[in-house]
């Protein structure tokens, strides 16, 4: 763990990787979009890698 890494954040960050995990398969794909889009929307890069969703 970084030390500059406040506590709560990383068990916020924890607790949204619990609910993602939780989501169903179809559930988890709109999330990915969602987040695809909102980091496009923000100046995220265009060109990226895909990925293998299993």
């Amino acid at each position: 763990m970084d030390a500059k890494t406040n506590p709560s954040d990383e068990a916020q960050g924890l607790r949204l990787i619990r609910a993602f995990l939780s989501l169903p398969p179809e559930k988890r794909a709109e999330a990915i979009a969602f987040v695809e889009e909102l980091a496009r929307a923000h100046g995220g890069r265009e060109e990226r890698p895909e990925v293998s969703q299993t």
